[in-house]
């Protein structure tokens, strides 16, 4: 069985086809065994990469941590157990070769592979690419990190839909917080298009609101 919300969005199945998944669960019933099966699990996404990357299923390559957004967006994060080999290269392979094969098994999921270290701070940086940190805080004991970013590195740090910062979130285990520079200045609406829906902007303007402080302003 493959629930509905364990397929990627979009996804249209019959009984019968051949699909590769996760099996993360199996029940006894009196007719038998049940196997259930995710393509949404970010196990899938560590899995596939066991599959397609022969460094990663021999060991030479180790995946440290993985999540997803499925369907839209991903983020894995990979070290090598050998001094000399670059895992991110590894992994991605020639012209993106090794990875094309699981973006297309994920629906064209855009998947960032991102090279692990112990330096947690680097580690944050390196998770919310493709935005540049100015300057990073973290708080070891309630797993929280604040960052400091230009006003135009913001948008692209979050993503469309927050898909960026939660991922990064959920890959390095850190809260994320995100603080632009010179935010004691005002900053215009359309700067939030990234996260806020052209529509919505469209209606605040028509109230004359078009900054963030015209609309903290309000009650």
């Amino acid at each position: 069985f493959i629930p509905r919300e364990e397929m990627v969005q979009r996804e249209s199945m019959s009984p019968g086809d051949r699909v590769r998944g996760f099996l993360y669960k199996i029940a006894s019933e009196v007719r038998g065994p049940q196997l259930f099966i995710s393509r949404t699990a970010p196990e899938f996404l560590m899995e596939l990469f066991k599959l397609e990357v022969p460094e990663v299923g021999q060991g030479l390559i180790e995946i440290i941590s993985a999540a997803r957004d499925p369907g839209m967006r991903a983020k894995i994060a990979v070290k090598s157990n050998e001094p000399r080999m670059d895992p991110v290269g590894a992994c991605v392979g020639m012209k993106g070769s090794r990875i094309h094969g699981i973006v297309r098994e994920l629906g064209n999921e855009n998947i960032d592979v991102i090279n692990y270290t112990n330096n947690i701070q680097l580690f944050v940086t390196r998770a919310l690419s493709p935005a540049r940190v100015t300057s990073l805080k973290l708080n070891e004991e309630t797993k929280r990190a604040e960052v400091l970013l230009r006003p135009e590195e913001v948008s692209k740090a979050i993503g469309r839909g927050g898909h960026n910062i939660r991922l990064a979130g959920q890959l390095t285990g850190y809260e994320i917080d995100v603080f632009r520079e010179g935010a004691e200045e005002d900053v215009e609406l359309k700067e939030f298009s990234d996260e806020i829906e052209d529509w919505v902007i469209a209606e605040f303007s028509k109230a004359g609101l078009d900054t963030a402080k015209s609309i903290l302003e309000q009650d």
